[in-house]
C-alpha cells in the first residue's frame, strides 16, 4: 500500500508539506532524499520569498491566486505569510478581492478542494458524508452560491467563498484549518453568463427551488447532523428567498450560523453601540434606517432591535417603531407588494405615515425616509454604488449633529458611498463605517481613519465559542453577548474616530468574542456550565498557530 505520508505524497499534501524546512533526519525518515534543494530553510525565510514572489504578481485577482496556489502546495506556510502581513493580504485573501476570484472560478481551477455535493447526489448525500471523520471535523462552511457578496448568483464559484471563509476563521481566530472542510452544495445557476460558459464546472440547469431545493437542504442536513454531531455549521451566501428560511429550518435542532444575517447583524449592532455612545444622543432618541432589506439589512435589524430592547426593558416590537427599512419597491409599509416573511416584522403601519411629504405618491424614497422619519443612523446593504446622495447625507447631519452612517455594501465599487463623500456633505461630523477596506479619509487637512465594518471582527469568535461550549445551539443572547464582547474592546482602543478596532489584534478580538459567547451559551442553559478557567483551558486546546510540527509523524 502507498504511504500517504512518505515521499512525493508527503510533498503533496498541503496540510503536511514543509518543503524546503524539512530537515535532513525528515528527508531521510520519509523517502525525501533527492525531491528537495538540498538547503534547509526555516519558515521566515521561506515566508521572505513567497513575500517577494507575492509582491511580483500583477494586480489583486494575480495576488489572490498565488496565494491560494501557496495554500494548495503547504498550508502552514500559508498561514504564517498571510498572518505576517494580515491588514495587506487580508482584503486580497477575501474580501473584496475573492469576489473576483469567484467570478473566475470555473477558468481558473487547477485542483479540488473541499466537498461539491450537487442536484444529481441525491439518495447519495449520506454516503458522501461517511467519508468525513466526525472526530477530525470542528466546522463547516457551506454555501449553495446564490447571492455572493453583492455579484449574486455564480453557481458553483461560490466554493470560493467558503474557502476564503474557512481562512478568515483561521487567520482571525486561530481555529485549526486541519480540522474545517469548505462545501458547495450545487443546485444549478441562474446565472445566464455561466450557462453559456464552455468552462462552467457546475450543473448547467436552472437553479432548483421550492420543494426540490428544500428536500435536498434536509437530505444533506440530516446526512451532516447523523455523521457530525458536534460540528459547527456556518452557512454563507444563501440568496435571500433561502437564508432566513433554512437558518430558521435547522438552528434549534444543529449548532449552526448564517454570518450574513447573524454576523452581519453582530459586527453592525458594535459598531452602532459605538457610534451611540458618541453621538451625544441618549439611546432611546436615535432611529434607525436601514437601505436594503433582504437577509443581511434585515439582520442587522433584529439584532439592533433585540440589543436595545433588552438595554431598555421595552419589547421588541415596540422597539420595531423607530426602524425604517426600504427594499427596492420602496419603504417596506404594511401594504407593500411581495414582502417577505423576515422582512414583515418591520413593514410599518399606513397610519404611521401621515402627513408625510414624499416626492412621489406610489413610492416612498430614501430622501423621503431620512426628510419625514429624521433617522440619527443610516445603514447601507444595498449594492447599489452611489446610493446615499449628497442631498440625503447633508439631510442626516440635519436630523443630529453626529450622524452613524454605515455603507457597508460589498465589494468596494458597491458601497452606497465614499468616507470622503459623507464627510463632506455632513461637514465632517458623520461616524462612519464601510463594509468594504477604505484608506483614511481626508477632511480639512485631517486624515481620518475609516473603520470597517467587517464580520471577521466577529464571526470567528463566534465559531469558537461555540466549540469550546459545545453549545446545542447558537442563541440570540449568545449572538448579543459576542456584539457587546466586540464593543467593549472597541472601547479599549481608545481611538476616538473609529466605530470599530483594526486588525492589528485580531486574534485578542475573537477570543474576547468567544469568552463571552461561552459564558452566555453556559449562563442560559445552552452548554454545560463551565469555570473561567474551563473556558480558558478549552480555549487553548482549539486554537492553531501556523508553525511546523517536528517531526511529522509517519503512518
Amino acid at each position: 500500500m502507498t504511504n500517504a505520508k512518505h515521499g512525493t505524497n508527503l510533498l503533496n499534501n498541503p496540510l503536511l508539506n514543509k518543503g524546503t524546512a524539512f530537515s535532513h533526519t525528515e528527508r531521510e525518515k520519509f523517502g525525501l532524499i533527492g525531491l528537495l534543494p538540498p538547503r534547509v530553510e526555516t519558515i521566515e525565510e521561506q515566508a521572505f520569498r513567497a513575500y517577494i514572489q507575492y509582491g511580483a504578481s500583477s494586480g489583486d485577482l494575480e495576488k489572490n491566486l498565488f496565494l491560494n496556489r501557496l495554500f494548495s502546495t503547504n498550508v502552514t506556510l500559508f498561514y504564517y505569510l498571510v498572518s505576517s502581513h494580515l491588514e495587506e493580504m487580508l482584503p486580497i485573501v477575501y474580501t473584496p478581492t475573492i469576489g473576483d476570484a469567484v467570478k473566475q472560478f470555473s477558468r481558473n481551477f487547477v485542483q479540488p478542494h473541499g466537498l461539491v455535493i450537487s442536484l444529481t447526489d441525491r439518495g447519495r448525500i449520506e454516503e458522501i458524508m461517511a467519508t468525513i471523520d466526525p472526530e477530525q471535523l470542528d466546522i463547516a462552511v457551506v454555501t449553495d452560491g446564490e447571492g455572493i457578496l453583492g455579484i449574486g448568483d455564480w453557481g458553483i464559484g461560490g466554493l470560493n467563498i467558503a474557502i476564503g471563509k474557512l481562512m478568515v476563521y483561521t487567520l482571525c481566530g486561530g481555529v485549526n484549518p486541519h480540522r474545517t472542510l469548505p462545501v458547495q452544495l450545487d443546485v444549478g445557476t441562474n446565472n445566464q453568463e455561466l450557462l453559456t460558459d464552455p468552462l462552467y464546472l457546475g450543473l448547467r440547469q436552472p437553479r432548483a427551488s421550492g420543494q426540490e431545493y428544500l428536500d435536498f437542504i434536509d437530505e444533506f442536513v440530516t446526512a451532516f447532523k447523523k455523521r457530525l454531531p458536534r460540528s459547527f455549521l456556518h452557512w454563507e451566501d444563501f440568496g435571500r428567498d433561502n437564508a432566513r428560511c433554512v437558518l430558521d429550518r435547522y438552528r434549534e435542532s444543529h449548532q449552526s450560523f448564517n454570518d450574513d444575517i447573524q454576523g452581519t447583524g453582530s459586527v453592525a449592532l458594535a459598531a452602532v453601540l459605538a457610534g451611540m455612545a458618541r453621538s451625544g444622543l441618549p439611546a432611546d432618541q436615535h432611529r434607525f434606517c436601514i437601505f436594503g432589506a433582504g437577509t443581511a439589512g434585515c439582520g442587522i435589524a433584529d439584532q439592533i432591535c433585540l440589543a436595545l430592547a433588552k438595554s431598555q426593558n421595552c419589547d421588541p416590537t415596540e422597539m420595531r417603531q423607530r426602524f425604517y427599512l426600504i427594499d427596492r419597491e420602496g419603504l417596506l409599509i404594511e401594504n407593500s407588494h411581495n414582502i417577505m416573511p423576515f422582512q414583515q416584522p418591520y413593514a410599518v403601519a399606513t397610519d404611521r405615515l401621515s402627513g408625510w411629504i414624499n416626492r412621489s405618491p406610489d413610492r416612498i424614497s430614501l430622501i423621503d425616509v431620512v426628510k419625514n422619519a429624521r433617522p440619527t443612523v443610516l445603514i447601507g446593504c444595498s449594492a447599489q454604488a452611489g446610493a446615499f446622495t449628497d442631498d440625503v447625507l447633508a439631510e442626516m447631519s440635519r436630523n443630529c449633529h453626529y450622524p452613524i452612517i454605515m455603507p457597508l455594501s460589498n465589494p468596494t465599487i458597491k458601497a452606497e458611498a465614499t468616507p470622503e463623500r459623507i464627510l463632506a456633505a455632513t461637514e465632517g461630523r458623520a461616524l462612519i463605517a464601510t463594509g468594504s477596506p477604505f484608506s483614511p479619509a481626508s477632511w480639512q487637512s485631517k486624515k481620518i481613519k475609516v473603520a470597517q465594518c467587517n464580520n471577521a471582527l466577529v464571526f470567528p469568535g463566534i465559531g469558537l465559542g461555540m466549540l469550546i461550549s459545545q453549545a446545542t445551539q447558537l442563541s440570540d443572547s449568545m449572538l448579543l453577548a459576542g456584539s457587546a464582547a466586540l464593543s467593549r474592546f472597541t472601547q479599549k482602543t481608545g481611538d476616538c474616530c473609529a466605530l470599530l478596532p483594526d486588525f492589528s489584534n485580531i486574534l485578542q478580538i475573537s477570543k474576547a468574542v468567544a469568552i463571552a459567547v461561552a459564558e452566555e451559551a453556559a449562563n442560559s442553559g445552552n452548554a454545560e456550565l463551565k469555570t473561567a478557567d474551563q473556558i480558558e483551558a478549552a480555549y487553548k486546546k482549539h486554537l492553531w498557530a501556523p508553525a511546523y510540527r517536528q517531526p511529522v509523524q509517519a503512518s
